[in-house]
């Protein structure tokens, strides 16, 4: 008696889909590889045994079949300046879009440097690395450039020649919040960036940032200092404390520390001037934080989803073999709140009381 129609009990088999469909257990794996040309009629027969069946093929024996793992690895060192609630933002950006190619995502959050990438790519646990937190002459990047397994950089190093990299253009970012500022008639600026640990390490987002406030100052003609900022509370309120008390008519700030952004408002608070009526503030974070802030923060938004989606198409292209562009950079955005005004005519008091308007 033929088994064609029949439904088995318990987990489903190819031989069990191949049955069901009345065709060759290796009809059913051309249909479901795509490897081999298979008739509309025969390949809906088997697809819709499939999905009546509920058959999913086992990973294992499709990673044999197809020579890969499955798998692409996500190298996110966690390390000291690192924002956590930020970066899990890019994880699960690239998690989610990992499983859209049907491909998992093994994390490696040890600060382990190309010895680390060398022990992942070496066998055949990946098909694939993903690099986050780079710096502008990463170590681990001339070993990317030697190694078996494609890889896309989120980030950018100075040297990008015969890598794949995707950001947000940084540089640009620093300057259309400058720019924004500029429109607004402030003419003395400070950028609060990140902690000293990630310019220590030469990490290339905070480098870029400073580098696109302090070109646009310049190109402006307006006044600009820069700053690295921590994120412990107490040492923000000394550092825009210290930061008032040399600059007293600075009427505008640029943040780029996430942690940093409610001490920062508390801290002007304390002093006694007011968002946005004394100092006006941008921010360069993802928009969870501006909206949260009180006042609502002007940005420009870290598109973390984005970035990680990007770099997952980019290195599933690799993987197969096609080609990719050597650097993607998203254009930056400005997102006006509540949280910038004109600049006033009037100076600000700095002894803790804002002036009378």
């Amino acid at each position: 008696m033929s088994g064609r129609g029949r439904v088995p009990s318990g987990q489903p088999t190819i031989s069990d889909v191949a049955r069901h469909a009345g065709v060759a257990v290796s009809t059913v794996s051309y249909v479901l590889s795509g490897k081999r040309a298979i008739s509309e009629v025969t390949r809906n027969r088997v697809l819709a045994s499939v999905r009546l069946l509920g058959y999913h093929p086992n990973a294992g024996a499709r990673a044999l079949a197809s020579r890969r793992a499955n798998v692409i690895a996500l190298v996110l060192p966690l390390r000291s300046g690192i924002q956590v609630p930020v970066v899990m933002q890019f994880a699960t950006a690239v998690v989610t879009s990992a499983r859209r190619h049907d491909h998992d995502v093994l994390l490696l959050t040890s600060d382990e440097g190309p010895q680390g990438l060398h022990r992942i790519a070496a066998g055949a646990l990946v098909d694939g690395v993903l690099v986050m937190d780079v710096e502008l002459h990463d170590v681990r990047v001339p070993l990317l450039r030697e190694l078996g397994r494609p890889s896309v950089l989120i980030g950018l190093p100075a040297d990008t020649d015969a890598l794949t990299c995707v950001d947000l253009d940084f540089h640009r970012a620093g300057q259309v919040c400058v720019d924004h500022l500029v429109s607004l008639g402030h003419r003395r600026i400070a950028l609060l960036g990140a902690p000293s640990a990630v310019y220590d390490r030469g990490t290339g987002f905070a480098h870029r940032t400073r580098a696109g406030v302090v070109e646009a100052a310049a190109r402006h003609g307006v006044e600009a200092v820069t700053l690295p900022c921590e994120e412990n509370a107490a040492e923000v309120h000394a550092r825009v404390v210290e930061l008032f008390a040399r600059q007293p008519e600075l009427s505008a700030l640029v943040v780029q520390n996430e942690a940093a952004v409610g001490p920062v408002q508390a801290a002007l608070a304390a002093l006694g001037r007011r968002v946005p009526d004394d100092v006006s503030v941008v921010a360069v974070c993802p928009d969870q934080f501006a909206e949260h802030a009180n006042p609502r923060l002007t940005s420009v938004p870290v598109p973390a989803e984005e970035i990680g989606r990007q770099a997952v198409s980019l290195l599933m292209r690799k993987v197969h073999g096609e080609p990719t562009p050597q650097v993607t950079l998203l254009e930056p955005r400005l997102t006006v709140r509540d949280s910038t005004a004109a600049a006033s005519t009037v100076p600000a008091v700095h002894d803790g009381r804002a002036a009378a308007r």
